[in-house]
């Protein structure tokens, strides 16, 4: 078993986390340093210094501040949602069959925003169908495809739904930088209903080994995926069961989740 953290290693793996939603965040806006430098009125020099995870105390006095009165810093420090770029981008999560087209595509249109499908513009990104960039480029560069064609969407929608691929929060820094600039919502379904839809979609890429053995090899890779994946899935703001409702229900939910 682990030994516990002591202050100082905890204090030390906060400024870190600090510094790497900075620098996150500034990637996913294709912003310089020296940019956000002039921007915020800190020093480049002071940033730097906070995305290598070497805040000053002053960051440190106020998260305990927020820990003495149980809430986050985030809540302590929080600006109105409607001037937060973050808060006006909605992220929906989830494997194939959760309803991630489905329900992102109403609510895109409810809200009067855009509705983006990130498998999508990674084609566009790569000039090739997901099946071509896996079977051409590999896993490796196909993270590559989904990282540019996320930081181009941030970039380009200040408010939209997207529907995230399913394997993207298995990407640590990807799913970061979706974290830090979108409200993400877990769109959860038993693994009879995800093959059930991707079917009735017409969806025919086989989920592994139920190429040769059948539904019954899916529903069990679903099923084992969702068990990987769970605490990865569990980290988005909001979830909403999909599973045995009407359209509606879902969309309704769904609305009054992200409804700022």
């Amino acid at each position: 078993m682990n030994a516990p953290l002591s202050p100082q290693q905890q204090a030390a793996a906060y400024l870190s986390r600090l510094g790497e939603r900075v620098r996150g965040w500034r990637n996913g806006q294709s912003m310089t340093r020296k940019a956000l430098a002039e921007a915020s009125g800190v020093s480049e020099r002071y940033l730097a210094q906070l995305e290598a995870g070497q805040g000053n105390i002053s960051v440190l006095l106020l998260r305990k501040v927020a820990q003495a009165m149980r809430v986050s810093v985030e809540e302590l420090v929080r600006e109105d949602p409607e001037h937060d770029p973050a808060r006006r981008r909605i992220a929906l999560l989830g494997l194939r069959g959760a309803g991630k087209s489905t329900l992102g595509a109403k609510l895109a249109a409810a809200l009067g925003v855009a509705f983006v499908e990130l498998d999508s513009e990674v084609e566009r990104e790569a000039g090739a169908k997901l099946g071509e960039v896996f079977a051409m480029y590999g896993q490796e560069a196909f993270r590559r495809f989904e990282r540019r064609a996320l930081e181009r969407v941030l970039r380009n929608h200040e408010s939209a739904v997207i529907a995230a691929g399913g394997s993207l929060v298995t990407d640590p820094d990807t799913y970061r930088l979706l974290l830090d600039n979108c409200r993400t919502v877990w769109l959860k379904a038993k693994p009879e209903e995800h093959m059930n839809r991707v079917m009735a979609q017409g969806d025919l890429r086989p989920f592994a080994g139920s190429k040769v053995q059948g539904r019954s090899a899916a529903i069990d890779e679903i099923r084992k995926l969702l068990a990987d994946r769970d605490r990865l899935y569990s980290r988005a703001d909001a979830t909403v069961e999909t599973s045995g409702k009407p359209l509606k229900s879902s969309l309704d939910e769904l609305r009054a989740k992200v409804k700022p």
